[in-house]
């Protein structure tokens, strides 16, 4: 109860009760914005937040992450545009609700359900990070090692797409976090003479690059659609009926979300696309399903907002990041100079429990956010992209440039952009990448560590009762992956899903 009361209190100073608001603003703003997202909203934003102190930092950020969440079913309800990936599948029903003129009630029932996820789901984080955080104190090198190769592995098993290509990007990802000085000898690698990289690529580049850019240039390439037509909100008021139907399937979700939100990978994604089959499945009048079912809003919306709320659990107990906006914010801490991981908890409770307050007031904000402003978040669908993404591209340019006053970020930026956007052009997405080049120092670090304290013995990973569980499942996963009768399924579903 004192850690709690100290998380409120940090959470409703001023400043952090401002941070919060622009963030749960900013969040549902670019999840109204189709085109932009969360990840590459953060990437852009973090040269600016290393001018914050730690706690108000993250409490931005966060608040974007799950602010998206919020924003992203908007305009799936009333424009059958999903402006984030999370919220197609509210767009099933919700649209439907729009047409048959309940766009109120379905944007009431996403924002209640939304609320009571997340607030369940802060509560799961609040009673089960401290354990866990403890029990990783317990973790040695074999054990740290055998956790990122869990990690990256069932990213990949996780993740839509070519198989093949995720692996690609993992081990690109890992081949950049090699570049730069070797922690124990010194010895320059894959610099190619240049000074500027003998510290490593700079992440803030690296993310700034691969997803704002890259992301700007594909939209730009390809064109987004925007409906003309907006539909009009009558009323928001929930009838009992409503109420009676919704219940279950918000529980249901926010149940789901909870536990599927851990998992690397899309977990909010794959949350949101779960609990609406489920939904379906179970009801016992699965046909009307797809033609404005309100189960088919309240348990998608639900589920993904407890997800984005529990996958903070391996990032503040672990260390580890469950998706590529929590490998941001783990890049957000190591530009404060805090090294996220099971120490966070007692080495600065102060940011630990102000962060987790801080989800419950911007729950609340968020409620207060979206409802009765719903016709300013629609607007924002009027700006030219003209105007937007140039916009964007100069505020990330200046604060790249403002970390070190070094015109390479700059060149970096550039460079990565234009990396990532040939990536997507081949299919291959980033997020993998990024998630190996964050991981990659800490499973070299471990690994190198676990063979020093063996004296070379590589069995010190299989002899370790941890360790070889982590590596088993990690190998479950790989072979479930490569089955080819269960990775045609897999395509076939995220197939269905787009």
């Amino acid at each position: 109860m004192d850690n709690i009361l100290l998380g409120i209190q940090t959470a409703l100073t001023p400043t952090n009760l401002l941070v919060c608001l622009i963030g749960c603003a900013l969040g549902t703003a670019v999840g109204v914005l189709p085109g932009i997202g969360p990840t590459a909203t953060i990437a852009l934003l973090l040269p600016i937040t290393f001018n914050f102190d730690p706690v108000s930092s993250l409490i931005m950020l966060a608040g974007i992450y799950y602010g998206a969440q919020y924003g992203g079913s908007t305009t799936a309800i009333l424009l059958n545009l999903p402006g984030e990936t999370s919220a197609a599948v509210t767009a099933i029903d919700g649209y439907q609700m729009a047409r048959q003129g309940r766009a109120g009630q379905a944007l009431a029932t996403a924002a209640l359900g939304s609320f009571f996820a997340g607030t369940v789901a802060t509560v799961v984080l609040a009673v089960f990070a401290p354990p866990l955080a403890e029990a990783a104190l317990k973790f040695g090198p074999a054990e740290y090692f055998s956790l990122v190769v869990l990690g990256l592995v069932a990213s990949i098993a996780l993740a839509s797409g070519s198989l093949w290509k995720a692996l690609a990007m993992i081990m690109l990802g890992l081949l950049l976090g090699l570049v730069g000085q070797d922690v124990e000898s010194g010895a320059s690698r894959f610099t190619f003479g240049a000074g500027e990289l003998d510290g490593g690529l700079n992440f803030v580049s690296l993310a700034v690059g691969m997803f704002g850019v890259a992301e700007i240039l594909r939209n730009l390439a390809t064109g987004i659609h925007r409906p003309s037509m907006v539909r009009e909100v009558k009323s928001l008021r929930l009838s009992r009926q409503d109420f009676k139907d919704m219940t279950p399937p918000v529980l249901r979700g926010t149940l789901m979300g909870s536990l599927l939100g851990i998992l690397p990978g899309a977990g909010h994604v794959l949350a949101s696309f779960t609990s609406y089959s489920v939904e379906k499945r179970i009801s016992k009048t699965p046909e009307r399903f797809g033609h404005g079912a309100i189960e088919g809003v309240a348990a998608p919306e639900s589920a993904n907002n407890a997800a984005a709320q529990t996958s903070f659990i391996p990032l503040l107990t672990l260390g580890l990041p469950a998706n590529p906006v929590m490998a941001l914010l783990i890049g957000a801490f190591i530009i404060q100079g805090i090294t996220p991981g099971p120490n966070v908890i007692n080495d600065e409770p102060v940011l630990f429990w102000g962060l987790i307050a801080s989800m419950w007031v911007g729950n609340l904000m968020l409620v207060a956010l979206n409802l009765p402003l719903i016709g300013l978040w629609v607007k924002l669908l009027t700006i030219p992209y003209r105007v937007l993404f140039p916009a964007i591209i100069a505020f990330s340019t200046i604060g790249c440039y403002s970390l070190g006053l070094n015109a390479y970020h700059v060149f970096a930026i550039a460079f990565f952009g234009l990396l990532g956007y040939v990536l997507i052009r081949f299919g291959c997405e980033p997020a993998p990448l990024l998630l190996g080049f964050v991981l990659g120092p800490l499973l070299e670090e471990n690994f190198r560590r676990a063979m020093t304290i063996s004296r070379g013995d590589a069995s010190v990973f299989l002899t370790r009762p941890i360790s070889l569980a982590m590596l088993i499942v990690a190998a479950i996963f790989l072979v479930v992956a490569v089955l080819p009768s269960i990775k045609k399924k897999r395509d076939v579903v995220f197939a269905e899903d787009e």
